[in-house]
C-alpha cells in the first residue's frame, strides 16, 4: 500500500493530495436519504427562483424535499422571519442565526448563515467572529444585547426574565423587536437540530462566499 505522506526537510509529514472534504456537500444532503416527492408547482417556481438568485439550490430546501407540506411551511416560515419587513435589519436576523447556531455547533447553519453575514456586512471578519464567538467581536449595544438574549434563550430559556426584555428596550428594541428576536431564535434552534439530527450538510458554494 502506499504510503499517504512523508517527511519534509522540516521532519513534518507532508500531506499527500485528497479530495475536499466538502466535495461531496451538493450530492449528500442528509443522512436519511429521503426520496425527494415531486415538486409542487409553487416549489418548482421556488427552486427556480433560488438557481437564478442565487446560482444553486440551498440543501436545506432539498433536504426537505420528501414531503411538500413541510417544505412548503419551512419555506414560509424561512420568508416570514428572515425577509419580511421588521424592526431587525436582515444583518440583525442573520447575526442571530449565527450565534444561535455556534451555540448549537451547527455545521449547515454557521456555514451558510456565516457567509450571510460577511456578505450582508461586507466585512468578512465579522462573519468569522460571529461563528467563532461573537463576544470577541465589535459590536454596538444593540447588537451584543440583542445576541446576548437570543444566547440566553437557546441556552437556558426558563431563565429569561423581565430584565432579559428590560436591557432590549434600554438599546431601543420595541416590544415587536423583542417578539421577532424571539422567533428567530426559535426558528434556528429547531433548525438547528434538525440538521444535526439528519447529517444535512451545506452547499460547498458558501465556503467561498464575501471573503
Amino acid at each position: 500500500m502506499a504510503k499517504r505522506s512523508s517527511k519534509t526537510a522540516s521532519g513534518h509529514r507532508a500531506r499527500t493530495p485528497r479530495a475536499s472534504a466538502v466535495a461531496g456537500d451538493d450530492t449528500v444532503i442528509t443522512a436519511l436519504k429521503l426520496s425527494p416527492a415531486p415538486l409542487s408547482p409553487e416549489m418548482a417556481a421556488y427552486f427556480a427562483k433560488c438557481k437564478e438568485k442565487l446560482g444553486f439550490v440551498p440543501n436545506v430546501l432539498k433536504a426537505y424535499a420528501f414531503d411538500m407540506g413541510k417544505l412548503s411551511a419551512f419555506v414560509a416560515m424561512y420568508n416570514d422571519l428572515m425577509l419580511a419587513p421588521s424592526g431587525l435589519s436582515k444583518l440583525e436576523r442573520e447575526m442571530i442565526a449565527v450565534a444561535v447556531s455556534a451555540h448549537n455547533r451547527c455545521y449547515y447553519c454557521l456555514v451558510a448563515h456565516g457567509a450571510a453575514v460577511r456578505q450582508l456586512s461586507g466585512d468578512p471578519a465579522l462573519g468569522e467572529l460571529m461563528a467563532m464567538n461573537y463576544r470577541a467581536a465589535r459590536l454596538s449595544a444593540r447588537e451584543r444585547a440583542m445576541l446576548d438574549f437570543a444566547v440566553k434563550l437557546s441556552a437556558e430559556p426558563w431563565t429569561i426574565e423581565e430584565k432579559d426584555r428590560a436591557a432590549l428596550r434600554h438599546v431601543g428594541f420595541t416590544g415587536r423587536d423583542i417578539w421577532d428576536i424571539a422567533a428567530v431564535t426559535g426558528f434556528f434552534n429547531m433548525s438547528n437540530r434538525v440538521a444535526s439530527a439528519t447529517d444535512m450538510r451545506p452547499n460547498s458554494a458558501y465556503h467561498g462566499q464575501a471573503r
